[in-house]
């Protein structure tokens, strides 16, 4: 299978070394000169729990590269979403599916008006990423499942066909006939450790050893779980602690949730489609919503001091 992976981080290098080993011709489309031409040049360095090898992957910062492929993977930040896909157009054929793995919820909408919803397939993964550096990246897919399904419901043959070459590249993928549950699913995993995390500057390993921390975890994806009902969404998950268990499954205690390497990278946060999400979905059906509002809050605060700081270096 022709795939493009649009937006090679962390987890789109992850997802995108497997594929490549896998056998699927696989191009990671990234905006970083330096990041695709340290690939190009060394491959992938990937360290994970086998150790570090480096992986010859196809990389270019051009759509125009790759040609029209017959899935896209859409990973790059969710306040990306409208402007990578439409620059990446040249993607899109006849037959091209286009996935979300993204964090958060809202971007099925946002590939739709651009591509088609015909096109718009939705998951979820908990595969994890680090970047440590140009073309290096610590990769976390064992064990870690990604769901993926047709947004209506439907279990196509396109969706099947997907989903087999997924898992044969190593990739635990089910299909979903209910994506947006299991979307909210991933949601309240991401409630639960990002914007924490992000705020405290702690690793999961610290995150998981301060009990405090762990009851303002719980209350937010109470929240979630309650505005989720609201909606009438079913979801696997009924108890936060569930949420809070498996945010950290299989994960080292040094890593660090994404929401936190965008705020060391000194870039703005998802935080507008994860516990913003809660907060929307929560004013939207009368669900009170103070501990995500407060979360994001905290994290706009962070972004702003951030951005601060760039000003006054560029006026020194």
């Amino acid at each position: 299978m022709k795939i493009a992976i649009l937006g090679a981080g962390a987890l789109g290098c992850a997802i995108g070394a497997s594929l490549t080993e896998g056998g699927h011709e696989t191009w990671l489309l990234d905006r970083s000169p330096d990041h695709v031409e340290t690939m190009r040049r060394n491959g992938l360095q990937v360290d994970d729990a086998n150790g570090s090898r480096r992986v010859a992957v196809r990389a270019t910062t051009e759509a125009s590269d790759i040609g029209v492929a017959e899935l896209v993977v859409v990973l790059v930040k969710s306040f990306h979403t409208d402007a990578a896909m439409r620059g990446a157009l040249s993607l899109v054929g006849p037959d091209t599916a286009v996935l979300s793995l993204q964090n958060g919820l809202g971007h099925e909408d946002i590939l739709a008006d651009i591509v088609g919803r015909e096109r718009v397939l939705a998951g979820k993964t908990y595969v994890g990423g680090v970047l440590r550096g140009p073309g290096h990246i610590e990769s976390g897919v064992a064990g870690k499942a990604t769901y993926i399904g047709e947004l209506d419901g439907r279990i196509t043959p396109r969706v099947q066909g997907i989903a087999e070459a997924f898992a044969a590249a190593g990739l635990m993928t089910a299909i979903s006939d209910n994506i947006v549950g299991t979307m909210w699913d991933k949601l309240l995993v991401n409630v639960a450790t990002g914007a924490l995390a992000g705020i405290t500057r702690l690793t999961y390993g610290q995150l998981y050893d301060e009990p405090l921390l762990e009851a303002t975890a719980l209350a937010a994806v109470s929240e979630a779980i309650a505005a989720a009902r609201a909606a009438g969404v079913k979801l696997s998950m009924t108890d936060p602690e569930q949420a809070w268990a498996l945010a950290r499954e299989g994960l080292p205690a040094a890593f660090k949730t994404s929401m936190l390497q965008s705020l060391e990278k000194r870039s703005i946060t998802e935080v507008d489609f994860i516990n913003g999400s809660v907060v929307r979905w929560g004013g939207r059906f009368g669900v009170p919503t103070p501990v995500n509002a407060t979360l994001v809050a905290c994290i706009k605060g962070i972004e702003r001091a951030i951005a601060d700081e760039r000003i006054g270096e560029t006026a020194a």
